[in-house]
């Protein structure tokens, strides 16, 4: 049985080994791969993973020998489920692999807007400190989370690491599920969306993109937030309209957001986030910590093995 990686980098850039993939037979690992390069790298192959390459019908139908996609993420849009269900092709994504390094980048995220570190920071190497008539200075307003309001949109398992995070910090946490959430601790108060987003000072978004929630995000309920606020995503970047988000921010009617990922990956240059007022974007990297890739890599190859095995495990289209 012959297995292709088509876009293998960013789960391993070199500081992980594919090698657990020869218990299936050959496997052939592509750094990248063009759109019209797919079907004829995958030309062949039973067993086909991908982390960002479509894989769209027509190049489904251009593969007899397929038997199998493995998505390298939890998001699984960048295959056409419907048609590898039509051709009787299992579609497997990972779901849980990176819970704790996003909850981790929400933190950053809000640190940095809350303390302003590595601005602070690069300002003692330019030579401000060594310069200053005081023995302290701060050019953002710097908060202290405790008593603070955390508003956290869909309380899966990212959203209560990030309710446990916030707590630690001594926040206040709302939340909000489309499905009621069972077992919610105590401490959670759970609220309707309106609520969740005029009483925050974080909200932090971690919902599936769905096709009813695409850029509910908006303009309207933006302007509901606390000038105060900040908003932070790193769960999709459609959840949100950008312009209406880069609009509120360089208004001065939100006080700052922290985003991990965007409408375009990579951005347009004139992307009006990219230069929005205390707006910080890092690029799509809150998966990326060794221990969550290492865990990505382990649950895709246990999934292949389930399938060769007859089994099958988080399967998305049957």
């Amino acid at each position: 049985m012959t297995t292709v990686v088509l876009d293998g980098y960013t789960l391993n850039p070199g500081d992980l080994s594919w090698d657990a993939l020869s218990d299936f037979g050959e496997y052939t690992v592509h750094e990248r791969t063009a759109p019209g390069d797919v079907a004829s790298r995958a030309a062949g192959a039973a067993i086909a993973l991908t982390n960002k390459t479509l894989m769209p019908r027509q190049v489904l139908e251009q593969l007899p020998d397929l038997r199998y996609i493995g998505v390298l993420a939890t998001g699984y849009n960048i295959v056409d489920v419907k048609a590898a269900r039509d051709l009787g092709i299992p579609v497997t994504n990972v779901p849980t692999y990176g819970t704790l390094s996003v909850a981790q980048m929400v933190f950053a995220h809000v640190l940095n807007l809350t303390q302003h570190v590595a601005h602070h920071a690069q300002t003692v190497r330019d030579g401000r400190w060594a310069e200053s008539p005081d023995f302290c200075y701060w050019d953002h307003p710097l908060i202290e989370l405790a008593d603070h309001v955390m508003g956290i949109v869909g309380f899966g398992r990212i959203g209560r690491a990030v309710a446990k995070l916030a707590e630690a910090f001594g926040m206040k946490v709302l939340a909000y599920d489309i499905a009621a959430p069972a077992d919610v601790p105590a401490s959670v108060s759970i609220v309707d969306l309106p609520t969740l987003f005029r009483e925050g000072d974080v909200v932090t978004l971690h919902c599936p993109l769905t096709d009813d929630n695409t850029h509910f995000v908006d303009a309207g309920l933006l302007a509901t937030m606390k000038p105060t606020a900040f908003l932070v995503n790193t769960g999709r970047g459609p959840l949100v309209d950008e312009a209406a988000l880069a609009d509120a921010l360089n208004g001065g009617r939100l006080a700052g957001a922290g985003l991990d990922v965007l409408v375009q990956e990579p951005p347009s240059g004139d992307s009006p986030l990219l230069s929005a007022r205390n707006c910080y974007v890092t690029p799509h990297i809150s998966w990326a910590t060794k221990s969550a890739r290492q865990r990505l890599l382990d649950a895709a190859v246990e999934n292949v093995r389930a399938f060769v095995n007859g089994n099958p495990q988080n399967v998305v289209n049957m």
